[in-house]
């Protein structure tokens, strides 16, 4: 976690650094429990997108490459909505992806925010949290900055 470290060094509120803080450590002592979660993060040409790597590996992924190796699938794109890539998706997705078969396929809205902010750096990361641990995880953004896509 030490680049999130650094980038909660950058806030001069030390209030507010320690309200940050506190947020990844609790991602960070409930996942340190549980088996890292195998992902690829997709665009709509299913392509990988790798924007959230770094942060993904600190909510707990282990990234693939293949959408055939992950039990999670997320589309990300960096220029469509949920909404468009809701539409999109049926041609996508190939079922015989374990994502599919767990029902654990999601989208997410596009990266608006500045991801060298900390607070939004961290709403990310507790989205991913959320979307990689349902149940361990509620931070209440899914239908706001990610949604459940069911086949």
């Amino acid at each position: 976690m030490s680049f999130l470290n650094a980038v909660i060094n950058t806030v001069g509120d030390e209030f507010l650094k320690e309200q940050l803080q506190d947020r990844v450590d609790i991602v960070g002592h409930k996942i340190k429990f549980m088996d890292k979660v195998p992902v690829v993060v997709l665009n709509a040409d299913n392509q990988v997108n790798h924007d959230l790597d770094e942060l993904l590996k600190v909510a707990g992924a282990e990234l693939q490459e293949e959408p055939g190796l992950a039990k999670v699938v997320i589309y990300l794109e960096p220029e469509s909505s949920m909404l468009n890539l809701m539409g999109l998706m049926p041609s996508l997705i190939q079922h015989q992806w374990p994502a599919v078969e767990y029902n654990r396929l999601y989208l997410m809205e596009p990266l608006h925010g500045d991801l060298n902010h900390p607070a939004y750096l961290i709403e990310v990361l507790e989205d991913l949290a959320e979307i990689l641990y349902p149940g361990y995880f509620v931070f209440g953004n899914e239908g706001k900055s990610w949604v459940s896509f069911s086949v």
